[in-house]
């Protein structure tokens, strides 16, 4: 049948009203939602709405000398609940509530599954987009978890729950060096506190990086603009192994004499490196923590160690001779209308010794009247000559806060001057030196006059590699003659064979060093009340024929005992003499053809089950070969029939792991993962744990370990 035109016409008509009919609905449709629902759609965007962040850098580690970590950053989770979450259906949630609030209360036990289930409830009535599920930090492995329990383990969009990563500083070996590590804020972004994180920070924290944060489907996606750049690592000079014999010998002789604080520092003589610094203060009754860094920061009088310097100015200038007679009287002296005593007085002093045993007895009269008959006319010459030996300069060792030297001068307009300055000086009062000041002159005399700056840090690295290096800084190249200090020498080798230190004689290696007792000030009322509280010390080296490390024990406010700076703090430096040099020591090994019968296999620590068979490979040690290529994460290692047995430990991270055999570190790494706060007791392995394996672990509990 033909087409008519008339029919042509009317089929185009019809296309054109379709056309325009979609044309018109087009525009309306575009209209509605660019005005009518305007609103809404702004709300939708507003849920995908991209956003620039701040990337948080990985803060850089704290290491040990020998590589032990000792600061670190490990992450740690915020959970939160968007109730507004696109797929969360409240009646599935209202379904899965009472066994989630189960879970939860028997995992974190802060609530009961009653409060949970109002808790959660308040959160959905509020309609909150960032209500905090769980009221403390939790770990990795605890955040894994939650992602098995009922209603979170659906996918994000759908459970509305939202992890949020936070970094917390961590230190493997607790108490040790604490305050010579120092601590940073809660918010790491803020940076370092105090000690190491906080003088090194602009090296630790690296620099932030920008990215574009995206939430689709109920779940963040970052793209980086700008990458961040982690934090460079930090060597110390520290040795863990020192740092621990020190901190017990303090700790153990604060609890005993129920001191208020005591510092330690060891340093190595050659070097001026800085291998231990104990800083203890009493928190409680028996209790002592790393509180404040006495050792830099306690601008207190020195006492008699003081007068090993003013008897090296007085050999050096001429003016008495090791042998020279001085008369100490009946233990006291008047001199201006002051009385200066000593502290035999009561037992009718020491009357006419030499100027070398008015060091070995700790005479402030000796030293006094030897000071007073070189400068008494001019005492200016006596403090010039303390300056000429730069143990004045200040010491900046990398720890904010460290204080200074402060010997006053007669022509100091500052600091008043008196007559009875002079003598008092001599013996340790009326100047104000830290504990490192101290240390470090007696480092020099142990270094043959040499003095050298202090160091705590030995490099710093970055992803491994090493960027710069700190070298040893002399400071003053010669601080007395050869003669002179050979006659010191002798002096404070003999306070410890038969002088104020001769109870800590040692029959392992000699001894060196100088006895300090001082009254301390009790602020505006100076020292009265008695001079019952008192600063104990003592400074010296070891071995005193061949030095390798000097070392300082300063003890305050002993309330049980009589105050003494060798029955006190110089039993704590002879402890750690013996330790240290003991550790230290090798033992020469006769060697003889192997015993075929019976092969010695040595004695493995347990830890990461990876670690050991590789070291077990390269060692060429005969492993069982039913423990290899196992999927274990950690495994303890026995001696059978001349092969070594690896046993798999526990993965069930909710029990409380056997660590017996295991390091401090592997130790220390799995219990607190597993949420438990570790004490550690003595170095070595692991050959004692306070709480038995098995038992189901009680978040926050402690765990106290000995090792031998």
């Amino acid at each position: 049948m033909a087409i008519t035109r008339r029919g042509i016409k009317i089929r185009f008509f019809f296309v054109f009203l379709f056309a325009a009919a979609v044309g018109v609905a087009i525009f309306w449709k575009a209209f509605e939602s660019a005005v009518v629902e305007k609103e809404g759609w702004m709300k939708k965007i507003s849920r995908l709405k991209i956003e620039d962040k701040r990337i948080d850098p990985q803060r850089g580690n704290i290491y040990a000398c020998d590589g032990r970590l000792m600061a670190s950053s490990i992450p740690q989770y915020y959970v939160y609940m968007d109730f507004k979450a696109d797929g969360l259906k409240f009646d599935t949630l209202k379904n899965h509530l009472p066994e989630l609030s189960r879970r939860l209360s028997e995992k974190f036990k802060d609530k009961s599954p009653s409060e949970y289930s109002a808790h959660i409830m308040r959160g959905y009535n509020s309609g909150s987009r960032h209500y905090r599920l769980i009221g403390k930090k939790i770990s990795y492995t605890d955040m894994k978890e939650l992602y098995t329990f009922p209603f979170l383990k659906q996918r994000s969009h759908r459970s509305g729950m939202v992890i949020e990563e936070m970094a917390q500083r961590k230190k493997p070996f607790g108490q040790l060096a604490s305050r010579t590590i120092g601590d940073v804020y809660g918010d790491m972004s803020k940076g370092g506190k105090n000690g190491l994180e906080l003088s090194l920070d602009s090296l630790l924290k690296g620099e932030p990086g920008v990215g574009t944060w995206q939430k689709v489907a109920g779940r963040y996606h970052i793209t980086p603009e700008k990458e961040p750049i982690n934090g460079m690592d930090i060597t110390t000079t520290i040795d863990i192994d020192m740092q621990d014999i020190v901190h017990n010998a303090l700790l153990d002789k604060l609890t005993e004499i129920d001191a208020e604080s005591g510092t330690v520092i060891l340093m190595e003589v050659e070097t001026g490196e800085i291998k231990a610094m104990s800083n203890l203060g009493r928190i409680n009754v028996g209790q002592y923590a790393e509180t404040k860094n006495f050792a830099v920061s306690d601008e207190s009088e020195p006492g008699s160690t003081f007068k090993t310097l003013s008897m090296m100015i007085a050999l050096d200038k001429g003016i008495v001779k090791p042998n020279d007679t001085i008369d100490t009287g009946p233990g006291y002296y008047m001199y201006r209308g002051a009385k200066m005593t000593d502290h035999n007085m009561s037992h009718g002093g020491y009357g006419k010794i030499t100027a070398a045993q008015s060091i070995w007895y700790s005479s402030n009269i000796g030293v006094a009247k030897a000071i007073l008959k070189g400068f008494e006319k001019n005492p200016s010459a006596f403090v010039e000559a303390i300056y000429e030996t730069k143990i004045n300069k200040p010491l900046d060792i990398g720890i904010p806060g460290t204080g200074r030297a402060k010997i006053r001068h007669p022509k100091d307009s500052v600091q008043y001057w008196s007559k009875t300055t002079l003598p008092w000086m001599s013996f340790g009062y009326e100047t104000q030196i830290p504990p490192i000041y101290t240390l470090n002159f007696y480092n020099a005399l142990a270094n043959d006059g040499k003095l050298i700056k202090p160091v705590l840090v030995k490099n710093i690295s970055k992803d491994g590699e090493v960027i710069q290096k700190f070298k040893t800084e002399t400071i003053n190249s010669s601080i007395c003659t050869p003669a002179t200090l050979g006659n010191i020498r002798q002096m404070l080798l003999d306070v410890v064979e038969q002088g104020t230190a001769k109870m800590i004689k040692s029959d392992k290696l000699l001894l060196a060093g100088k006895t300090g007792t001082a009254q301390l000030s009790q602020g505006a009322m100076g020292y009265k009340n008695g001079g019952k509280r008192h600063q104990v010390s003592f400074c010296g080296y070891f071995p005193a024929d061949k030095p390798m490390y000097s070392c300082i024990v300063v003890i305050r406010a002993p309330r049980n005992g009589y105050p003494s700076g060798g029955g006190m703090s110089g039993m704590v430096f002879k402890n750690v003499a013996e330790r240290v040099y003991a550790q230290g020591r090798s033992v020469a090994v006769e060697y003889e053809k192997n015993d075929t019968l019976n092969q010695f296999l040595p004695l493995a620590k347990s830890g990461s089950y990876k670690e050991l068979t590789k070291l077990f490979d390269k060692l060429n040690l005969p492993l069982d070969d039913d423990d290899k290529d196992k999927e274990w994460d950690w495994a303890k290692a026995t001696v059978s029939n001349n092969k070594i047995m690896l046993t798999e430990m526990s993965g069930d991270e909710s029990l409380i792991p056997s660590v017996v055999g295991m390091g401090a570190k592997d130790a220390v790494y799995i219990l607190e993962n597993r949420g438990m706060k570790v004490q550690i007791n003595g170095r070595g392995k692991v050959y004692q744990q306070s709480k038995p394996s098995g038992r189901r672990i009680s978040k926050g509990e402690t765990i106290v370990l000995n090792l031998k």
